[in-house]
């Protein structure tokens, strides 16, 4: 009964605290953030009163933290910048700045703002680890109306930092000395680059990276199927890495 009770409070509760919290201007992420830590505070206090043998930890690993765009993009960034730079994927936005303001009303939302937000990838130097450019892979999601809204504030925040931010478009292929000089020049390391960003190029032979393990892939030829006589690219660790790539040289970039 008294579990039943205190579920019913606990409802009832927090439509009110909605209203109240929109009503003095804060954001849908910010009441989302601040009704999660009530909840979890009265669960905490809630299950103080059952044994430990009988919490639940119902957690999982995700198997998607890279998706296959993001993961074949960070084997072909990690070989680019090995020289100069790490590379951390997803990284908060909470964890990479912080709000300063005097109104702790004020600072508490502008914190609740970048809180649930992240990078696709931020370049840090080796010897310090203090980040000098964030990477966002842009992917036709990065299209929509809500998503550009995103965007767009993410870019705000990092150019109130000081830190740079580079657009990355998703490609099926990338030229490792071009992504490099690219990078550096966004990271202020270089002079200015001829191309202000990566774009195709014309049909020429191309290398592109296994999007498994990041090893330049070797052009072959299929023997038989339906592709029969069909040119592609595959690992050359194959069998133990069956990664392909389809042949289309006038849409890839060129990996020297």
């Amino acid at each position: 009964m008294h579990d039943l009770l205190y579920t019913m409070q606990s409802h009832e509760k927090y439509p009110l605290l909605r209203s109240l919290l929109r009503a003095i201007g804060l954001s849908s992420e910010a009441i989302d953030d601040i009704v999660e830590r009530i909840n979890d505070f009265l669960s905490d206090k809630h299950d103080d009163k059952q044994s430990v043998a009988q919490q639940v930890y119902p957690y999982f690993v995700r198997d998607d933290f890279l998706s296959r765009a993001e993961m074949s993009f960070y084997l072909i960034l990690k070989n680019a910048v090995s020289e100069w730079a790490l590379v951390c994927p997803k990284v908060s936005l909470g964890d990479l700045f912080y709000a300063k303001s005097q109104d702790n009303s004020l600072h508490r939302t502008l914190t609740n703002k970048i809180d649930r937000k992240h990078v696709d990838f931020l370049l840090c130097d080796p010897k310090t680890v203090r980040p000098i450019l964030g990477i966002e892979l842009d992917d036709k999601s990065h299209q929509r109306s809500d998503r550009q809204a995103r965007d767009e504030f993410v870019q705000e925040v990092f150019a109130a930092a000081n830190l740079p931010l580079a657009r990355i478009p998703v490609h099926q292929a990338y030229a490792t000395a071009q992504l490099n000089a690219l990078l550096r020049q966004q990271a202020g390391l270089s002079d200015p680059v001829s191309q202000s960003k990566i774009e195709p190029v014309e049909p020429v032979v191309t290398t592109p990276c296994c999007p498994k393990c990041g090893t330049e892939m070797v052009l072959r030829t299929a023997k038989t199927g339906a592709n029969a006589g069909g040119r592609f690219w595959g690992c050359p660790d194959y069998p133990r890495c069956r990664s392909i790539v389809n042949y289309e040289p006038s849409s890839a970039i060129v990996n020297p």
